[in-house]
């Protein structure tokens, strides 16, 4: 049984596919008579069929090599289009999660979106979705992952503007799909300029052509420059990371799937790619000064922000930053498993603070408080997942972050301690919020927030449990380092950045300090609350820009193109009224008129003839 399910795991996709495509009838209310929610127990059971199908696969894939499924597609003119599967217990594993996860958003959203009224097309995008990430997850070949990567991204636009009937939902869809359009953009033209170079899109092919490949550094650099353009836009990395905190306009169980698997599609793709981007010292250097850049920077703006979604958004762009760090120093296992544990505490906290904004008048962590004694299971959901995410032994991400943090610590110890302030970042932001949420006093607008009814908690509580347990269920697989060979400093820093956040943001925002909290300078307030001016900037130079171009091309196109049609037309239209006062009606001046023009076009035409006649006569 085990063995079959193996050998047929490349159909789990199709599970999601089919669950979206059985949703549609409910969408534009083809069928009324049931009401729409049929639809989400249609998915939801599909959904659950593809989880137990990849989760006995990952049974029968542990401890054997990976095995490839090749399916022709198109294949002309010495281009083989072939759809490349790798079915290998990392890429089930990840099946596994992504199916996880999406059937528990999805019964969180039985709860989440009770009364919508779009509750048929949020279903169908969710298969969408879920189809587009395992099959990403299985697909080993460039180019189909870029395929697959757009059609995520149409994704991403559609769930954002679920809600379109509102201003914010409609301009955070549009600019995060732009947004995520110039990296992907940038992507296409390294994945064609790759081919001519390699030969291939085969990512096994890709590594065999980089090990002993010879190519121009400048060539390669811009290739490689390209591909990791992408993965930027996806990731949510500087300077295309705004998409991410535009599209938390959309429902949040959409936003538990965004903030915890669709981010890590971009690094799924980075680390496939790794073996190429290490042909260009330049490119592996760009990927980790991304990385940190994005990490500091985004656990800075975190702490200086106010709405509950843009809070949790920024967080994730940081931890992301750590990963780019990580492909970028070529530990694809480190990144890996930082994926992993940030996709499990990611969506926990999600969880835990959906319920909060789905029955509060607000998502201003300035204005709710006292929350623990109305809401001790989202508080509880909060704590874990926060734990989770940072350096706290023995959660998932203290392993992680470990893992990482040792093998830099010989060799570039400067990206140590941008890991050691990113997590003490992150401990204090994410402390902050939990004050800010639950602690204190009850507050006007927390007064009557009761805890969230069963649909939404109880898949908050299993992943809870998960989270707890991952360190043991990796222990298990053999995943986990071995800590007798790690570097026990390192580990001390991370513990103690670790305290050290948590202890500063306790005292602040557990305490009795009057809030709100405001920097000395108030400068640096602006330029954290404000996201470093980047939207600013961003509208005096390519906003503007592109206005000015869009404005430049309208007037050549009003006066230069029209213009020219117009005047054509403006002679035509003289010429036949000139032309009308000059006819008799008679055949035989129209005849004579015609042989006129035509003696006329043969005399210019043989004139060459004629004029070296007439040259002999005359000399």
């Amino acid at each position: 049984m085990a063995q079959f399910l193996l050998e047929t795991v490349w159909l789990v996709p199709c599970y999601a596919l089919m669950g979206g495509l059985l949703a549609v009838p409910w969408s534009p209310g083809i069928i009324r008579h049931t009401g729409p929610r049929p639809a989400g127990y249609v998915n939801l059971v599909m959904t659950f069929l593809a989880f137990v199908h990849s989760a006995i696969a990952l049974q029968a894939t542990w401890n054997q090599p990976p095995q490839e499924v090749f399916i022709p597609w198109l294949s002309t003119a010495g281009l083989d289009l072939t759809i490349a599967l790798e079915i290998s217990s990392v890429s089930v594993g990840a099946l596994v999660v992504i199916c996880g996860l999406n059937l528990l958003a999805q019964i969180f959203a039985i709860g989440y979106m009770e009364m919508d009224w779009g509750w048929g097309r949020f279903y169908s995008l969710l298969g969408l979705f879920e189809a587009g990430l395992c099959a990403l997850a299985l697909c080993n070949n460039l180019f189909f992952s870029y395929v697959i990567l757009e059609v995520l991204t149409l994704g991403t636009y559609l769930l954002v503007g679920l809600w379109f009937s509102q201003p914010l939902v409609v301009s955070g869809a549009r600019d995060a799909f732009l947004t995520k359009r110039v990296g992907d953009l940038f992507l296409l033209m390294g994945v064609l300029a790759l081919w001519p170079l390699a030969g291939t899109w085969s990512y096994p092919e890709l590594a065999q052509w980089a090990a002993t490949a010879d190519v121009n550094p400048t060539t390669m650099a811009l290739v490689g420059l390209a591909l990791i353009a992408g993965p930027m836009g996806k990731c949510a990395q500087f300077p295309l990371h705004l998409w991410l905190d535009e599209a938390m306009e959309g429902p949040v169980p959409s936003t538990i799937l965004r903030n915890s698997v669709v981010v890590a599609s971009g690094a799924w793709v980075l680390i496939k790619l790794q073996p190429v981007l290490t042909l260009s010292p330049i490119v592996s250097s760009a990927i980790v000064a991304i990385g940190a850049v994005t990490a500091v920077g985004a656990s800075l703006i975190a702490i200086a922000q106010v709405d509950l979604k843009r809070c949790l958004s920024y967080s994730v762009s940081a931890y992301m930053g750590l990963v780019f760090i990580a492909v970028g120093i070529q530990q694809d296992e480190a990144a890996l498993l930082l994926v992993l544990t940030h996709a499990i505490s990611a969506a926990l906290l999600v969880m835990s603070t959906g319920g909060i904004i789905w029955n509060s008048i607000t998502q201003d962590v300035t204005q709710l408080g006292g929350l623990w004694s109305r809401r001790p299971i989202s508080g509880l959901a909060f704590i874990v997942g926060t734990l989770g995410l940072i350096g706290f032994p023995p959660l998932g991400s203290f392993w992680a972050l470990m893992k990482l943090a040792d093998g830099l610590w010989g060799t570039q110890p400067w990206l140590v301690g941008v890991i050691i302030a990113v997590n003490a970042l992150t401990a204090f932001s994410l402390t902050r919020e939990f004050g800010l949420l639950f602690g204190g006093k009850r507050t006007q607008m927390s007064e009557r927030s009761p805890e969230a009814h069963w649909p939404m908690v109880l898949p908050m509580v299993i992943l809870l449990g998960f989270a707890l347990h991952l360190p043991l269920i990796l222990q298990s697989l053999s995943l986990l380092p071995d800590w007798t060979n790690l570097n026990k400093d390192v580990a001390l820093l991370l513990i103690w950045s670790t305290i050290f956040g948590c202890s500063v943001g306790g005292v602040i925002y557990l305490g009795n300090i009057p809030k709100p909290i405001r920097l000395p300078w108030k400068g640096l307030q602006d330029l954290l609350a404000y996201d470093f001016y980047t939207p600013k900037i961003y509208r005096m130079t390519v906003i503007f820009g592109v206005a000015q171009i869009s404005k430049l091309a309208d007037m050549i196109d009003r006066f230069v193109v029209d213009g020219i049609v117009n005047m054509v037309g403006l002679f035509s239209l003289l010429g036949g009224e000139s032309l009308k006062y000059s006819t008799s009606g008679q055949t035989q001046f129209y005849a004579f008129t015609v042989l006129l023009g035509v003696s006329a076009l043969g005399m210019w035409v043989t004139w060459p003839f004629w004029g070296v006649q007439f040259l002999d006569l005359m000399f």
